[in-house]
């Protein structure tokens, strides 16, 4: 597993009406190598507008359709539950990813 990866993951979050969603995983390479059990993600949904915290992605990245990254919805999922690897993020789209986290997070 490896930061910037997209799994379809079930039930990730239980207050989501959909049973299936793609979520990326955003946590550090370290977490993610550590036997700590969760990991940080963020949804992918269909409907998106113009947001600086949202990161469109699509079919390069594995994806059915046109989509977007939510990084104002991060959430911690087990590993064990990412297993349907869908696909992945390029770096430029990783640095679009590093720059709408920090603005999700107000982090300067």
């Amino acid at each position: 597993m490896k930061r910037g990866e997209l799994y379809r993951v079930y039930r990730g979050n239980k207050n989501d009406p959909k049973d299936f969603r793609v979520y990326l995983v955003v946590s550090r390479q370290m977490l993610i190598d550590s036997q700590f059990p969760t990991v940080i993600c963020a949804p992918i949904r269909t409907n998106y507008g113009e947001l600086p915290t949202q990161v469109e992605v699509g079919v390069h990245e594995g994806l059915k359709h046109d989509c977007a990254i939510y990084c104002d919805d991060l959430i911690s999922i087990p590993k064990s539950m990412l297993t349907d690897y869908v696909g992945s993020l390029s770096n430029s789209k990783i640095d679009e990813l590093n720059s709408s986290l920090r603005i999700a997070l107000a982090v300067e």
